[in-house]
């Protein structure tokens, strides 16, 4: 949560900030603003509301100089206000600081600073940097010597950027368990959250490490160790992702154009190398125990892949949620734990790695993002490579994922011998058929899911039923139609509705049942059987579904007949149309939807 930026030229820079937090609003968009120095003055505008919306109120194009830096904003500490807009300065405006994280012992920082008499103006914890950089500046009377006392003090996480008028050719910044990287352009040089702050200038990076600070100006930089204060050399890496695939290309929201890039994200999870499976699931065969971790998206991702690896290899791994691995995983030497992550910055499953690293635990993640902190913490990754997915919610990240896992499930069962290698090769060819089923659903379900979608947008509470793998499937559509639709949506195994859940069942409560095809002949029964539990009760039904009977249903979507591999991820796709068609119906932000931030990277 929260966009980074900062930008050190031989020319004005303004433009390219602006250029930069606007690629970077999906991680924040509740407040935006940047601060530019000029002729040994930093002005700082900001103000609450997109960053469309603050360029125009705020004017932001009128300010000019040769550095700067910028900051889009997602609340954590003090509420959605101007005056907690980053960037903050400090008390003789010298420094100005944008933050990202949480740094816990602001409390105590903040009475020490004001029993000194300095005066805040914010709610936020991030203040506390500037008074603190302004304070040791006049003991030190040297800005890096300042930043050097300031981080010893900080505790918590952080990645920050500042300028000051001590020093108008340079920027610095630091981190600390919130992602941090350098930019390295011709004659000048970036600072950003993710890749998407400057992609469009430089496809050369460094990623800063913990406990790391660096000083820029537009011709050079030095990166140095906290708490040695010894200067690090680091390779450069290149971005191997394209500045275009950060675009909408024509489509309305990011969220429809990536769904629509499912094809080509499925062709780059077939192209991985069956190696690096392996590898994997010769780890998973050596563990004592394994589970598989992920929040939100990847949880449910993770639960797939706990029903693939049970149904194609006969081998449990648990699926556990990031945020309760420590109080319910047993965890010690003989332990794997493997992470799934879109951006590799997700503070709670980073929390549960350094844990299980803590008990001597082996580590492993498949991840999206190139060189995010994940994919340094463990000790084996498996790139996923579905390009930036820009859009808040996931969908192209979260398929590829699943995908992932199924041919995992498909290694490991090759090598424990509960299939064939005839059984293997017939699996993996049906998976080289997805692309161009997950094309055809998409050309000739889409208005058919769409004229659903409207026509049940204003129903406020859903059931989403599903058997088996079709639960996580369920699961996971459920979450989407409440990220993007606001929507009450609540997803279940179908066995669970009898449990309870059927008291809700009548008028304004619509259920939908994801049912596999007839091959799947235990799930395909069951489910059915909760279906007509439904309509026995008078519920509305909604079927997704491939040779059940229609007539079981007040509307549906039929899918065409395929492989039963591939079933949960056309259905899968379902789910995301129907969410996004829902919430464009009640025109809600669909690529920013409310209290909602890319890469949740705070406790």
């Amino acid at each position: 949560m929260c966009g980074i930026s900062g930008v050190a030229g031989l020319t004005d820079v303004s433009h390219i900030l602006l250029a930069s937090i606007k690629s970077l609003e999906y991680r924040g968009y509740d407040s935006c603003g940047m601060a530019i120095l000029a002729q040994r003055r930093i002005e700082i505008r900001k103000d609450v509301g997109t960053v469309d919306e603050v360029i125009q109120r705020q004017r932001l194009y009128e300010v000019h100089g040769l550095l700067g830096i910028a900051h889009t904003r997602w609340a954590t500490h003090g509420g959605v206000t101007s005056v907690n807009a980053h960037p903050h300065r400090s008390s003789d405006g010298a420094f100005a600081v944008v933050h990202n994280g949480i740094i816990s012992n602001y409390r105590q920082l903040r009475g020490e600073l004001e029993e000194l008499g300095y005066v805040f103006s914010s709610e936020t914890d991030s203040e506390v940097i500037p008074h603190l950089l302004h304070f040791y500046y006049r003991r030190e009377q040297d800005v890096e010597r300042a930043l050097q006392c300031c981080l010893a003090r900080l505790e918590g996480s952080y990645a920050f950027a500042l300028l000051t008028t001590h020093e108008p050719e340079r920027l610095y910044c630091a981190k600390l368990q919130s992602p941090l990287i350098l930019g390295i352009g011709s004659n000048q040089n970036f600072i950003g959250s993710d890749f998407n702050a400057f992609i469009a200038y430089t496809r050369s990076a460094v990623v800063l490490d913990d406990h790391e600070y660096a000083v820029l100006t537009n011709d050079s930089y030095r990166i140095i160790n906290a708490l040695t204060s010894l200067p690090i050399r680091k390779n450069l890496m290149h971005i191997a992702w394209d500045p275009e695939q950060a675009q909408k290309g024509g489509y309305p929201h990011y969220m429809l154009k990536e769904v629509f890039e499912q094809p080509q994200t499925v062709s780059k999870v077939l192209a991985i190398e069956r190696g690096e499976l392996e590898k994997l699931a010769r780890s998973l065969f050596d563990a004592g125990r394994a589970y598989f971790i992920g929040a939100g998206t990847t949880y449910y991702a993770a639960l797939f892949g706990q029903y693939q690896l049970a149904e194609l290899a006969q081998l449990f791994v648990p699926a556990i949620s990031s945020d309760e691995f420590k109080f319910g995983a047993l965890v010690d030497a003989e332990t794997l734990v493997v992470a799934i992550s879109q951006s590799g910055e997700t503070y709670d499953t980073l929390e549960a790695l350094r844990f299980a690293r803590e008990h001597g635990a082996h580590t492993a993640a498949i991840v999206n993002v190139q060189g995010s902190s994940m994919t340094r913490l463990v000790d084996q990754v498996i790139m996923q490579g579905s390009g930036p997915e820009i859009c808040v919610v996931s969908t192209k990240s979260a398929l590829a994922q699943m995908l992932i896992l199924t041919r995992l499930a498909l290694v490991a069962g090759l090598l424990r011998g509960t299939l064939s290698a005839v059984q293997y090769d017939e699996r993996e060819a049906e998976l080289r058929l997805l692309p161009a089923v997950i094309q055809r659903i998409l050309n000739e379900k889409s208005g058919f899911i769409n004229t659903i979608a409207r026509r049940h947008c204003h129903v406020n509470d859903w059931l989403y039923l599903g058997r088996g793998i079709y639960y996580a499937v369920a699961m996971e559509s459920a979450l989407k139609m409440k990220e993007v639709a606001y929507l009450h949506a609540e997803g279940m195994p179908g066995g669970f509705l009898k449990h309870g859940t059927l008291a809700l069942i009548g008028e304004g409560v619509n259920t939908i049942v994801f049912t596999p095809p007839r091959a799947q002949r235990e799930l395909h029964d069951l489910s059915l059987g909760s279906t007509e539990e439904v309509k026995a009760r008078g519920g509305y039904l909604i079927g997704i579904h491939f040779d059940a009977e229609p007539s079981l249903y007040q509307d549906q979507v039929q899918l065409p007949e395929m492989p039963a591999i591939l079933g949960p991820f056309a259905q899968l796709v379902v789910g995301q149309l129907l969410a996004y068609f829902a919430a464009t119906a009640l025109k809600r932000n669909v690529d920013k939807p409310r209290s909602l931030a890319k890469s949740v990277t705070v406790a």
